[in-house]
């Protein structure tokens, strides 16, 4: 059974009060009549999907440094852009980025649209992302759910995350939750709000300005809201092709998931058929991306000849447009030389 529940009347008030004295100081957030305020939000957003904001930081200051306005940043290439996101992953995030903001300015006149439904054409923006680039920019009734105001929801009812409707508990609680004309603060504030106070772990609730009505405060049986991401494990070979002058052959045809078009050697989920047998075996080592750990065996063959869809890359320089998975690679057989 899903639950539904009404809010106190002044949540949304207590939630502005606490985000007014405790909000972070974020190099995105500029005042609502800034001339940068759409340009700033789309960046951070894109940036922030899946990321944290700490980590997010720095590159936000490098790619504002580099593209002042979203105009320049229309105007930059592929290859700028995955550069200054290198390290950050996910980087089909950093095309659709490119994409989005070419759009912007030529089809809506460096405007973001004004509905939902027009926000969520552009490309790399859904659900989440859509709503919370409607109210930072439009100050529109909105509310963007991702994690935190999920589970600031869910431990007011002090019910699982799986067992709340969160869009019907928003719907039945309209007036209560945009009655101010804060709509952009608001949207920002209860995200803050669930970072900072109801956090994951050791949520701050003797002091929070809901306790009063949590369900999950009073509650001598606590639900548990957040659930641990289940961890994949994935078995791969590693087969680099390499010669005398320490470069070795990398390839776009690999067909990863989490590094599509992107260089690298020849990659095969490990299985009992896998060809070793005219490879030299270097050595077994562990990586992580994303809620998957991986498990590697590095084989290695030095050679003249390649496959034609390989390309020769020195390991010494020229690394931009090289993924950190790639990286880690090229350290591991730079022991042969």
């Amino acid at each position: 059974i899903l639950s539904v529940m009404h809010f106190e009347r002044n949540l949304s008030n207590k939630i502005l009060g606490w985000y007014d004295n405790n909000k972070r100081n974020l190099p995105w957030r500029v005042s609502k009549k800034s001339k940068k305020k759409l340009y700033y939000r789309l960046l951070s957003e894109f940036m922030l999907q899946q990321t944290q904001v700490k980590t997010v930081i720095p590159y936000f200051d490098r790619f504002t440094k580099k593209f002042k306005t979203l105009k320049d940043l229309s105007e930059s290439s592929e290859k700028e852009i995955l550069k200054l996101w290198e390290g950050l992953g996910y980087y089909r995030r950093a095309r659709n980025l490119l994409k989005c903001s070419k759009l912007l300015v030529k089809n809506y006149n460096f405007k973001l649209p004004k509905t939902i439904d027009e926000i969520k054409q552009l490309p790399g923006i859904g659900e989440y992302t859509g709503n919370a680039l409607l109210g930072l920019v439009h100050d529109q009734p909105t509310i963007a759910i991702d994690g935190n105001v999920k589970r600031i929801f869910s431990r007011l009812l002090n019910k699982e995350v799986k067992k709340v409707n969160f869009e019907k508990i928003i719907l039945l609680n309209k007036s209560k939750l945009f009655k101010t004309n804060r709509n952009s603060d608001f949207v920002e504030g209860i995200m803050e709000f669930g970072a900072l106070v109801c956090k994951p772990k050791n949520p701050k609730c003797v002091s929070c300005c809901l306790n009063k009505k949590c369900k999950y405060f009073k509650s001598s049986i606590k639900i548990k809201v957040s659930k641990k991401k289940m961890v994949k494990k994935k078995n791969y070979n590693i087969f680099c092709y390499i010669n005398k002058n320490k470069q070795i052959a990398l390839t776009k045809k690999n067909q990863l998931g989490f590094l599509k078009n992107f260089n690298l050697p020849r990659i095969e989920e490990t299985n009992r058929f896998a060809d070793t047998k005219n490879w030299k075996f270097l050595k077994k080592y562990k990586n992580s991306i994303s809620n998957k750990k991986l498990n590697i065996n590095l084989y290695y063959k030095f050679s003249n000849k390649i496959p034609s869809s390989f390309i020769w890359h020195s390991m010494d320089k020229n690394k931009a447009m090289i993924p950190t998975f790639t990286k880690k690679i090229f350290r591991q057989v730079s022991t042969l030389f």
